[in-house]
This record gives structure tokens, sequence and C-alpha cells, in this order.
């Protein structure tokens, strides 16, 4: 066996508690007053979270599809075909809770709309990677707020939610700076 790959390992674990510290740390140094205001307020069931981030998973779903054909940009064109995946597994596991969203509605079409809209190549790109880019704001800050909102919670069912919402607000994060960074090659 290669000795950088035994030191690597060693690196790894030796550094995994400090990463676990250092994230506890930085989730109880973000209070509830850190947490966007209103809008996200109410949001303290997992009944509430799904039904929220399944309307915008129907979003992504339906723009991802168009976009994994119309895109031309490279690293657009990967993004949409990750997304489209993520978009199907997350509404499947979303439904196989028993969530409900309230569909669509006319600031939904419009979103869509937009995308659908704009011509292929560069303008498409751009407003397929600026509304995921939107849409991932939105569901990161859903997440966190959730989290917040839940905190303490002991029902099974609820702790279930509020452990998937945390899996879901780290590919919120990674999400939005991937649009970021595409948004950045695109010159938007």
């Amino acid at each position: 066996m290669d000795r950088r790959t035994i030191l690597t390992g060693f690196v790894a674990v030796g550094a995994a508690p400090i990463f676990l510290f250092q994230t506890r740390q930085v989730m109880a140094a973000t209070s509830a007053a850190s947490m966007p205001a209103g809008v996200f307020a109410d949001v303290k069931t997992a009944a509430q979270f799904y039904s929220t981030v399944i309307g915008r998973a129907e979003i992504s779903l339906a723009t991802s599809q168009i976009a994994s054909e119309k895109a031309t940009q490279k690293n657009a064109l990967e993004f949409a075909g990750f997304e489209l995946g993520e978009a199907i597994t997350v509404n499947m596991v979303l439904k196989d809770t028993g969530a409900m969203g309230p569909g669509m509605d006319a600031s939904a079409d419009g979103m869509v709309e937009k995308v659908t809209s704009a011509a292929k190549g560069k303008a498409f790109d751009k407003a397929y990677i600026a509304l995921q880019l939107e849409n991932h704001e939105y569901l990161r800050d859903l997440a966190d707020a959730f989290i917040h909102n839940s905190t303490g919670v002991t029902d099974p069912a609820e702790l279930q939610g509020r452990h998937l919402s945390m899996l879901m607000l780290a590919v919120f994060k990674e999400h939005v700076a991937i649009c970021k960074r595409i948004s950045n090659e695109l010159g938007a």
C-alpha cells in the first residue's frame, strides 16, 4: 500500500472530529434571529416543509427536463442533468411521505414560462441558471428556517423530517454555489 494513501487516511480520520465540532459550532451560532423573517416563520412541521419543497421541486423538474435538451453551455447542461435526476427523486420521496403540494400556481407557471420561452443558447442558459439559483436560495432559506423552527422535536416522524431537511440544506447550499459559478461563467 502507498504511504501517501495511509497518511491521507490518518489525516482524514483525525480531521473528522474537528470538522464535526466546527459544523456543530456554526449551527449552534446561527440563531433564530438570523432566519428569514415572515415567509418561513410558520413552517414548523415536517408536513409543512415537505409541501413547500414539493412545489419547488416540480418547478425544478419542469425546467430541468427542458434544459437537458435545450441548454448549450457545458456546465449548465451538466447541472440540468443532475438537477433533473434530483428533482425526480425528491418528488418521489416526498410523495412517498404523503406530501401534497399546492401544485404550480400562476407565479410558478410564470417562472417556468420565462425559462421555456428563452431562445436556445446563452439566453436560455442564463434564464435556466437564474431560475435554479433563485429556486435553490429559496429552498436553502426554507430548510434553514425549518431546522431552526423544529429544534427540540422528539416525535419520530418530525425528527425524520428535520433530519431530511438537514440533508436537503447541504444540497441546496451546494446548488446555490454551483449556480452562482455557472452564472458567472455565462456573464450573467
